[in-house]
């Protein structure tokens, strides 16, 4: 469905699962979590089926940012990272949504870093999932490199130099299979909405400058980072920064070894049962740790 969150502008929006659930002789409200998608230019459309599975602890929203996916076309004036990140809040307004849990993926975060620190107090928790605080082209190439070759770093370094159509395309041939350690199903980038005129005005532009770490200090919530170690587009020394530039007794940063861009598919048991333990609430809130998951458990889980 699409909702107006201002005259005229309305985003795509998608909802599984009950806000209120009988408990007894009681209706219990469940958490809900706000699903923002990366790219830019990309859809809501990577968050499904797998994120279904947290449906029976929160009510999920997924959402197309503005001017994105099934959203309403806007004007190139409006791909600002300040009006996708008011349209958290305009959202949350028109949804009538208190106190949300978001969930942001690569650009995704990049959103919820500004919205936490322009709205530090809007937010329950928020989770950032392969997500950069800024463009440190030297460590994406690094990583590319060390990847895939000299031949991906310079289709890589062309492509961030100068984000032109002809870039992008031969970015998203060579270094994309290069995100995650497991393949995705074929599927799912055919399902998708992609506008890569979107995504290459971002990252000819306003991203070319970003630096929102300092913002990061203003957090009042719990704030859960993720990263995979393998990560080529997103390094994991970015969200070492950002676990860094976090007040320490409200972050939690997780490092994923063997994983790439986006945990979920390179270790999708580990990451959901620590979104599920997060989103839930652990009884120590499990704030200022820092850990290192295993391919297989989640070690001092237990708890």
């Amino acid at each position: 469905m699409r909702i107006e969150i201002e005259p005229g502008v309305r985003l795509f929006i998608d909802v599984e699962g009950a806000a209120l659930v009988p408990a007894g002789p009681t209706m219990r409200e469940k958490p809900t979590l706000l699903l923002l998608h990366g790219g830019p230019g990309w859809d809501h459309s990577g968050y499904k089926p797998k994120f279904s599975q947290l449906a029976d602890i929160a009510q999920l929203v997924y959402v197309d940012h503005r001017g994105q996916g099934r959203s309403d076309k806007r004007p190139r004036e409006e791909w600002t990272l300040d009006h996708w990140v008011d349209d958290v809040v305009r959202l949350c307004d028109a949804l009538g949504i208190t106190k949300p849990v978001v969930f942001g993926q690569s650009f995704g975060g990049t959103v919820a870093q500004r919205y936490l620190s322009r709205y530090p107090e809007h937010p329950a928790r928020v989770i950032l999932s392969s997500t950069s605080p800024h463009l440190h082209i030297q460590r994406r190439l690094a990583a590319i490199e060390r990847l895939g070759g000299e031949g991906a770093r310079r289709v890589a370094a062309a492509y961030w130099s100068n984000p032109t159509p002809e870039a992008a395309q031969a970015y998203v041939r060579v270094c994309l299979p290069l995100y995650a350690r497991t393949p995705r199903p074929p599927d799912a980038q055919l399902r998708a909405r992609i506008d890569l005129e979107i995504t290459n005005h971002w990252f000819a532009g306003e991203a070319r400058t970003l630096n929102l770490l300092p913002g990061l200090a203003r957090a009042q919530c719990p704030v859960l980072v993720i990263g995979g170690e393998d990560d080529p587009v997103t390094p994991i020394e970015d969200q070492r920064d950002i676990a860094a530039a976090l007040p320490a007794h409200l972050v939690e940063f997780h490092a994923f070894p063997g994983a790439g861009h986006g945990v979920d598919n390179d270790s999708e048991a580990d990451f959901m049962a620590l979104v599920r333990r997060f989103v839930q609430g652990s009884k120590d809130e499990a704030c200022g740790h820092s850990r290192q998951f295993g391919p297989v458990a989640i070690p001092g889980e237990s708890n």
